[in-house]
């Protein structure tokens, strides 16, 4: 299939005309329905489990209807998805995701972060989100958003958050370690001193080419062992200075995310070329059926198709400047 007729394909056209509601308003094909493929599976390191190429971030149904969460969350498990990620920090996402999981709970690999960097904080913030996301467990437990050295000490040293991770996993509270990270510099830090099972960072076209940021991040995680997981696929560069929120087509979306559906498609075709298990479309809730449909025709990206990609991230301001 080549990259024109990939784009206009219906499917696409047909989930980028869903609202908020986009799993009410596009139901998505059925296992049981002809020619069904579910979206591919990786090996995520050395955990032994296998994670759709695409997760569902409980930040898309942020501030939805619980009847929308239930749909979204049935309509990525019928298309094959089996990870989903949420945060405190996403609104009401995990008093929604609780419900919705509740009847595959066993099915979905799922995975919380905390910002807390203390051990009493991180350790409160675990019970919390068990008890929102009504489950016994997490699979993974993920440090959120470390960017500085000063992030790393905190976390690490006497008294900081990793302590209470560990502790939650020798209670049976969590499976796996992780973190994700804005920053190459923390990212190196942590592996250095722990052997955390998952990392989760940004593997973006636009930081890549123009700041060859991540390759050295997704090479040590390689050579640890552990898996790599993608943030900020389809993210393209800094909303313009001076712009206000109200200006923003969505409140979710911190950065400017790619357009839909050429360079966002091929965004995430990039990420899924990399090294990685897994990525995370953005918050948009347009962007997650279009996320689906890529990965369930995933396709790695072509020298020209890249060509063509970075070529448009010419001008885009990488989201992370202290990268």
């Amino acid at each position: 299939m080549d990259r024109r007729s990939f784009l206009t394909t219906g499917a696409i056209a047909a989930g980028l005309a869903a609202t908020p509601g986009l799993a009410a308003a596009t139901p998505w094909p059925s296992p049981s329905d002809k020619g069904f493929t579910p979206i591919p599976r990786r090996r995520l390191g050395r955990t032994g489990r296998d994670l759709s190429i695409i997760g569902l971030g409980g930040i898309v149904i942020m501030n939805a209807d619980q009847a929308v969460a239930n749909s979204t969350v049935a309509q990525g498990h019928d298309a094959g998805i089996n990870y989903v990620d949420v945060a405190p920090s996403y609104g009401d996402a995990q008093q929604l995701l609780g419900p919705a999981l509740k009847p595959w709970r066993d099915s979905f690999f799922l995975a919380c972060k905390t910002g807390k960097r203390d051990k009493a904080g991180a350790a409160a913030a675990l019970d919390d989100s068990l008890r929102l996301l009504e489950t016994d467990h997490l699979d993974l437990y993920q440090h959120h958003a470390v960017t500085t050295i000063e992030d790393v000490n905190r976390i690490m040293g006497p008294g900081g958050a990793q302590e209470a991770f560990e502790a939650g996993r020798q209670a049976g509270k969590i499976r796996y370690l992780g973190f994700s990270a804005h920053s190459e510099e923390a990212a190196l830090a942590l592996l250095d001193h722990f052997d955390f099972d998952t990392v989760l960072f940004p593997v973006n076209f636009v930081l890549a080419s123009q700041m060859n940021f991540g390759p050295r991040v997704i090479a040590r995680v390689h050579e640890k062992g552990a898996g790599m997981l993608a943030i900020k696929a389809m993210a393209k560069s800094q909303w313009p200075a001076g712009m206000e929120q109200a200006q923003k087509p969505n409140p979710k979306e911190w950065y400017e995310p790619c357009s839909l559906p050429e360079q966002a498609a091929l965004a995430l075709r990039w990420t899924l070329s990399q090294r990685i298990t897994a990525a995370l479309p953005p918050g948009d809730e347009r962007y997650f059926p279009l996320a689906m449909y890529v990965a369930q025709n995933f396709q790695p990206i072509s020298s020209e198709e890249e060509k063509y990609l970075i070529a448009s991230a010419t001008g885009a301001t990488p989201i992370f400047p202290h990268a």
